[in-house]
């Protein structure tokens, strides 16, 4: 018997016992789907984190006090608290000793702020960014219409503002805004950009930014924040080419220790990250929930095994007579463990098939209540049936072992 002619009996005896074969892919469906659902789940999260977390330029890298992301549990975070704040004299250090750089910008963070033009307003919920020229290409966020901030707004303090494509659409609907005043918190701006479009699933509010000068920041909201706090720089990096970047980092953080005169057996007091250190720290955060998924379905996937090889014992039962006939006309004991165990292997495969869309489905649950972008990550998918195919062969082997030895005479006398 060849593998064409194992598979159609297989099937046939499969649609033969359309019951038994329903209730035994239930448990194939319910560990596939288990773990497809949550990888996929897990897979639009991470899609959508990886690229709203890719902010920097690739060549670019930040130095701040607070480690990056926030996904550590590890981290002491009272320790952190103690640091001392990057300043704006750090970014300076940066940029007059580290020759691996050309260009490194500075900002300031403040939230919850709101904007005015004549009778048109925002909500309070603005960003404001003391920054210098180097934000824009820095953080890949560049300027659609009018100018950037240059080096003599920054040492003259000028009141000018960067506003963001959402800011312009509310205030200037049918108005070119170049030019015109706006009023942050009653303080009076004149519009010299507006920032290009860029959206956030993850509920970003790139387009609610307004980026002045640093020193315009330090002058109207001052060094501390609204609870009393010591603000602290964020140093943008950027390295003339790619392949600089681990010298670029590595210089950075030997210049920032000398300035900010940290004992030479003592950790850093500041975080420096890339795009890829912040997606690593996310990836490791989320370790224990895809672990724990692949246990679970693992699991299910032991026990709808354990439940296919019954059946496929009792299958075997009731086809002693059939398996008698064949071998008197002449199968050999491969053909019978070779037609059992395709058996096996089919109907978990079937209801890894299953599994597979149930778990696509339920998985993408979460585009529908997060607005994320869909995902189907193949890899799990074909590593679900690959694992399905092993499962079918594991607990199918034993039942067609046993039907491959049943002796002949023994089997046609069989009742």
């Amino acid at each position: 018997m060849n593998i064409t002619e194992a598979l159609k009996m297989a099937l046939a005896a499969i649609r033969a016992q359309k019951l038994r074969s329903m209730l035994t892919l239930v448990g194939i469906i319910a560990g596939v789907a288990s773990i497809i659902a949550v990888m996929t789940g897990i897979s639009v999260i991470q899609n959508t984190m990886e690229k709203e977390m890719s902010v920097l330029g690739t060549t670019t890298f930040q130095v701040q006090k607070w480690p990056a992301g926030g996904f550590n549990n590890n981290v002491d975070w009272r320790k952190i608290q103690r640091r001392k704040p990057v300043t704006v004299a750090n970014a300076d250090a940066i940029r007059e000793n580290v020759a691996t750089v050309d260009m490194v910008g500075s900002e300031l963070w403040s939230f919850g702020h709101m904007a005015r033009y004549r009778n048109e307003e925002t909500n309070k919920n603005l960003t404001i960014c003391g920054g210098t020229p180097e934000y824009s290409d820095n953080n890949t966020h560049y300027v659609r219409l009018g100018r950037n901030l240059t080096n003599q707004d920054i040492m003259t303090g000028s009141f000018v503002v960067l506003i963001g494509h959402g800011i312009a659409e509310t205030l200037f609907p049918f108005t070119d805004p170049i030019g015109n005043i706006i009023k942050l918190d009653e303080r009076k701006y004149r519009v010299i950009g507006v920032l290009e479009e860029k959206s956030s699933a993850m509920g970003g509010n790139y387009d609610n930014y307004n980026i002045i000068p640093i020193t315009t920041f330090q002058q109207v909201l001052g060094m501390r924040d609204q609870r009393g706090e010591a603000r602290s720089v964020n140093v943008t990096v950027r390295a003339k080419r790619p392949e600089l970047v681990p010298d670029a980092i590595e210089e950075t953080r030997l210049v920032l220790r000398a300035a900010r005169k940290v004992p030479p057996r003592e950790e850093d007091d500041f975080t420096i990250y890339t795009n890829e250190s912040v997606i690593k720290s996310f990836n490791q955060a989320t370790a224990g929930v895809k672990v724990g998924a692949f246990v679970v379905g693992i699991v299910a996937l032991v026990v709808a095994g354990i439940g296919i090889m019954n059946i496929m014992l009792v299958s075997v039962t009731e086809r002693t007579k059939e398996i008698g006939i064949r071998k008197a006309l002449g199968a050999k004991r491969k053909s019978i463990l070779t037609q059992f165990l395709i058996e096996a292997i089919v109907l978990c495969n079937v209801g890894g098939i299953f599994g597979v869309l149930v778990g696509f489905g339920l998985g993408n649950i979460v585009t529908i209540i997060t607005g994320f972008e869909a995902s189907v990550p193949m890899e799990w998918a074909v590593g679900g049936l690959v694992f399905c195919t092993m499962v079918g062969l594991t607990f199918g082997m034993w039942p067609a072992i046993v039907a491959s030895k049943l002796d002949p005479i023994k089997a046609l006398s069989y009742e």
